[in-house]
């Protein structure tokens, strides 16, 4: 360890059997896959004093995708002369009536991309084909899902869809707080999506919940850093949004990006897997880009959203349990044979517990 990195922990170290001391054990969530994973990764969990718990929430873009969405992008893949460009961690996860992978060996094209731009060349290279590009996650990839619409309508590319599952990370952090007393006494907020909303976009969940924010990026030192500045707070009996990421995080964001987005798309309720639905909690394409609305163009509605039996994905993504509690975990299902996306992802709770903590997690169980 660095000397800074000691200095931290050292702190979080005493701060941490202060509060415990005072019956005040301190549990924090991480709202990011990413940050789920990094704090495995880099070690950061080892370094951690055992009376701070860190609880994992809906931040993994797949893991909050609904059955019924899976399974409309099954039901596409069906479709004659359909191409479906998709992220490839939503390759394998499971539907009702199988996977996406499922339908690629049943004869269906699926075509993993690492942009929306990429679907946009695909279509220009399949003009006799219709691409549906499957648009799933949080703020940090929807300006480039936007800017890919405007590039496709610019250059008359008209054989372009979008299966719009955008989601919003604030309406989420309301739905969670909002049903009830949570037990987290703060948010590690994440870096990447933070660039593009600004650190001033959890402000409300601040004042109005009592729950202190920080934005943090990735590297050991920061998420550190950022977890002492919440442990801070909640010894001081504060509740603040600070960045300790402001080289790329400011307090207003990226407002090209806001403003690439708000013109493509609108807020829209929007079903999250095992939650439900949350208001406002989407996105879905204005009506001046309609003609690129996958539903639309196949006149289809999104079926229900049904969780496979065994399966507690909705309890590991809202805080409620981790993947020790899951009967599943580690045996009916692994990264291999995932019951649940939040195995399949490489932003899920269930597959970064199995990578890195399985053995301490059979224990826990």
């Amino acid at each position: 360890m660095t000397s800074d990195v000691q200095a931290v922990v050292a702190e979080l170290n005493d701060l941490c059997a202060d509060l415990e001391a005072a019956g005040k054990p301190v549990a924090i969530m991480e709202i990011c896959g990413t940050h789920t994973v990094s704090l495995f990764r880099t070690g950061a969990k080892s370094l951690l004093p055992s009376s701070l718990r860190l609880v994992s929430g809906p931040g993994c873009p797949v893991c909050v995708t609904s059955q019924g969405y899976i399974d409309l992008a099954c039901d596409l893949a069906a479709e004659p002369d359909v191409i479906i460009a998709t992220y490839g961690d939503m390759v394998r996860v499971p539907g009702a009536r199988g996977s996406l992978e499922t339908m690629r060996g049943e004869g269906a094209e699926i075509a993993v991309v690492y942009s929306a731009r990429d679907a946009v060349k695909l279509a220009e290279e399949n003009p006799t084909k219709r691409v549906i590009f499957l648009s799933v996650g949080f703020e940090t990839t929807t300006p480039g899902t936007a800017l890919s619409v405007l590039e496709a309508e610019n250059r008359g590319i008209d054989n372009l869809l979008i299966l719009a599952q955008n989601k919003l990370v604030i309406p989420a952090m309301h739905a969670l707080l909002g049903g009830g007393e949570m037990p987290i006494n703060g948010f590690l907020c994440p870096g990447h999506v933070s660039i593009v909303i600004g650190s001033d976009a959890y402000k409300p969940i601040a004042d109005q919940y009592g729950k202190p924010c920080v934005v943090a990026g990735f590297e050991l030192h920061n998420m550190l850093l950022a977890l002492l500045h919440i442990v801070r707070q909640v010894a001081a009996g504060e509740n603040r949004v600070e960045n300790v990421y402001s080289l790329t995080v400011t307090e207003p964001g990226n407002l090209h990006a806001q403003a690439i987005v708000d013109k493509v798309f609108q807020p829209c309720d929007a079903v999250w897997r095992a939650i439900g639905m949350i208001p406002a909690s989407g996105l879905e394409l204005r009506e001046e880009y309609g003609r690129f609305d996958a539903l639309s163009h196949f006149d289809l509605e999104m079926g229900p959203d049904v969780c496979p039996a065994g399966c507690i994905c909705g309890e590991v993504i809202q805080g409620q349990a981790t993947p020790a509690e899951c009967k599943l975990f580690g045996t009916g299902c692994t990264p291999i044979k995932p019951v649940g996306p939040c195995m399949v992802s490489s932003e899920g709770t269930c597959a970064a517990w199995f990578r890195y903590n399985r053995n301490t997690a059979r224990t826990v169980e």
